[in-house]
């Protein structure tokens, strides 16, 4: 195969992988066997290693790669990642939203109620579209490398479906589901090792490993939440960017409200 042909099979590849990831880990409609799809990834890896000028940090075949780190270096939130407080009454959550409004100067015509995903907060960083970098939420103001390790998780998508120039910051939750829960602890059962306590504790565990090999194994998710800069996009509510982060290929919770008063919120969370 000539180098033009390569290049263009090669694109082809990327594109058609990065759609079935979209359609296995966000829509949850696979078109294809796992083993089809095995053999659209060993295709271009064998490409790229043919042709290395045309592999990209974007590709498929990025996901699980390079050494094990001694340690993690340490990243300065530019926006910082705060925490959520807890309501614990209803009248806890009336007085939230007699503050929120006082803020605002306004009444706020309508609320976004989603629930609270128990896992680890990130930062994932998009230059033009490509990701290029992530961190953990650390203390909020400095977190951690580990991008490295965020390539393997199969629902961060390391090129949008959509055009966006110049920096992107989209924050969201590292999580693991019950069932890759129960099959780990399994696992380090049958060989001796210390069980994890929960599956947040497993995620977290799972996601600082120095080994991104070891990461790749653990089956880890990422619902997506946040647009750091939304009116970079005009968006004008947290409903506009959950649809925005969807339609950019994220996977986002799927379980989000549009609640139009107190009460509707209230009604949500019994």
């Amino acid at each position: 195969m000539d180098r033009q042909l390569a290049q263009k099979r090669i694109e082809e590849l990327k594109k058609e992988i990065e759609r079935h990831n979209y359609l296995y880990y966000v829509l949850d409609q696979p078109e294809i066997t796992d083993e089809e799809y095995d053999r659209l990834l060993k295709e271009l890896k064998v490409l790229e290693e043919s042709f290395p000028e045309f592999a990209s940090p974007d590709s498929p075949t990025q996901r699980v790669g390079g050494r094990p780190r001694e340690e993690f270096s340490k990243v300065v939130h530019e926006v910082p990642m705060l925490s959520l407080e807890n309501a614990f009454s209803k009248d806890e959550l009336r007085q939230f939203f007699m503050r929120a409004e006082n803020l605002l100067g306004m009444e706020i015509p309508s609320y976004c109620c989603e629930p609270k995903i128990d896992g680890l907060a990130v930062s994932l960083v998009y230059e033009n579209g490509v990701f290029v970098g992530g961190s953990t939420r650390g203390d909020g103001i400095i977190g951690e490398d580990v991008s490295e390790n965020l390539k393997t998780i199969r629902s961060v998508p390391l090129r949008l479906r959509v055009n966006v120039d110049g920096t992107l910051e989209v924050r969201g939750e590292v999580f693991m589901s019950k069932k890759s829960f129960e099959k780990l602890n399994e696992n380090r059962e049958e060989e001796g090792l210390p069980l994890f306590a929960n599956p947040r504790n497993a995620a977290a565990g799972s996601l600082r490993q120095l080994d991104p090999r070891v990461t790749s194994r653990r089956k880890l998710g990422f619902f997506a939440y946040q647009v750091v800069n939304p009116m970079k996009l005009k968006l004008k509510s947290q409903w506009e960017a959950l649809q925005w982060l969807k339609e950019a290929g994220f996977l986002i919770q799927g379980e989000e409200v549009r609640a139009q008063s107190f009460e509707d919120v209230w009604e949500y969370i019994e």
